[in-house]
């Protein structure tokens, strides 16, 4: 099973909706042993679950997913995955986490259908993106 290594260490801004990284957070692709490491980088800025306002009783902004929600943002400012493996990954991950089903189910084609909205207008500068995310070395 994939794993998560380090605790989601953030501060949360003064909007109350976004949260910059204090330290780099890594999520291991497919098992715990995995070479294939996402490495989101300190000062990293997320908006963690991007729900919509009107199902935030159903899909607050930070839940048990929100570790997922960190590496999904991530891929998808750095396009280092494609979408449909940026989502797979989310997907993975909040089965890693404990996320239920139902709601994982639900997110997953939410971004599935929604989610190349988020994907074509986001975009990291190119040296955060290059040399955060890959297979480790």
């Amino acid at each position: 099973m994939s794993s998560f290594t380090d605790p989601l260490n953030v501060e949360i801004q003064a909007n109350g909706v976004c949260g910059r990284l204090l330290t780099e957070f890594e999520y291991h692709v497919g098992c715990e042993t995995s070479p294939d490491i996402i490495k989101v980088p300190v000062g990293f800025v997320t908006d963690f679950a991007s729900t919509p306002w009107g199902t935030w009783n159903l899909f607050p902004k930070l839940g048990r997913y929100s570790k997922a929600a960190v590496v999904h943002d991530y891929l998808y400012q750095s396009k280092l995955r494609s979408r449909l493996e940026s989502d797979a990954i989310l997907l993975e991950a909040m089965g890693v986490l404990g996320v239920p089903a139902w709601q994982r189910t639900v997110m997953y084609w939410a971004v599935r259908c929604f989610g190349w909205l988020g994907y074509s207008k986001n975009n990291l500068p190119p040296t955060q993106s290059q040399s955060a995310v890959g297979v480790a070395q």
